[in-house]
């Protein structure tokens, strides 16, 4: 058993994408992880966020694939890192409302 495992964990190590032999095959090898990845990660956005944030996070986050820029969604993230911390530090006083006209 423990022969096996070797031969195959020294197989994996020694397989490697020859980029310069075979582009096409290393182009859809990360673009296949990279995708995936992407899927993924929206996936957690739409758990885990509501509806609006998730729609601006997936909007920030395209947009920063589209133009080649990955500080657009960070930039994202910051703004919102920071609404949340302003809510986190407003406090709503309760108590009832009186018309000044009354």
């Amino acid at each position: 058993m423990q022969k096996k495992t070797n031969s195959i964990l020294e197989e994996l190590s020694n397989v490697r994408l020859n980029k310069d032999k075979d582009p096409e095959n290393f182009v859809e090898s990360r673009a296949s992880h990279i995708i995936d990845s992407a899927i993924n990660l929206i996936q957690y956005i739409r758990e885990h966020f509501d509806a609006q944030t998730a729609y601006t996070l997936e909007k920030k986050f395209n947009s920063s694939i589209k133009n080649l820029d990955s500080g657009k969604f960070y930039r994202g993230v910051n703004r919102l890192r920071e609404l949340k911390e302003v809510k986190k530090s407003l406090t709503v006083k309760q108590g009832e409302f009186k018309d000044e006209d009354e």
